[in-house]
């Protein structure tokens, strides 16, 4: 299995971080997820989900950010658009970021669904993994990473992971 996304000169473009446009942010934060492209996909794959998640923030705020999380993704959106974390929100569900946690704003739009990069200190390598299952899981919008470690229990057919870095 194997996952793209396209940088610019090695990082993530600029619009799916902290220098996106002003239509691309909600309440400082940058919301347009950036487009990802899964190829070979394991024979019985019923759905993909993902996670995004910044292990570089460790030093910084103590603990892993969770930037994104979505699952029962349809094996149709191997190839996700840019922006599906808003624009597709009706076909996959979408769980809770680290600002559900850190209680930075109440508002669903930022913390559920992608927010992007906003690395304080230095460029941070964010790490995106798919998976492709063998279900679709029983899971509803704004559930919690464990809840998805959880439920994908035996159903991962395969993984793939990607790391994409993000400038300060």
């Amino acid at each position: 299995m194997k996952i793209s996304v396209p940088l610019k000169d090695g990082l993530l473009a600029d619009e799916y971080g902290k220098y996106a446009p002003a239509s691309a942010m909600l309440a400082g934060h940058p919301i347009k997820s950036f487009p990802i492209t899964v190829t070979g996909l394991p024979v019985g794959t019923k759905s993909l989900a993902l996670t995004l998640v910044d292990y570089d923030s460790t030093p910084v705020c103590g603990f892993t950010w969770i930037h994104w999380l979505a699952a029962n993704i349809p094996v149709n959106l191997a190839k996700l658009p840019a922006n599906a974390s808003r624009d597709l929100a009706d076909q996959f569900v979408q769980g809770r970021n680290s600002n559900a946690g850190a209680l930075v704003n109440g508002d669903p739009q930022i913390i559920t669904g992608y927010v992007g990069p906003q690395p304080p200190d230095q460029t941070h390598n964010y790490t995106l993994r798919v998976y492709a299952l063998d279900t679709v899981l029983p899971l509803e919008n704004g559930y919690w990473l464990n809840e998805f470690i959880h439920a994908a229990h035996g159903h991962v057919l395969d993984h793939g992971k990607i790391d994409l870095p993000s400038r300060a």
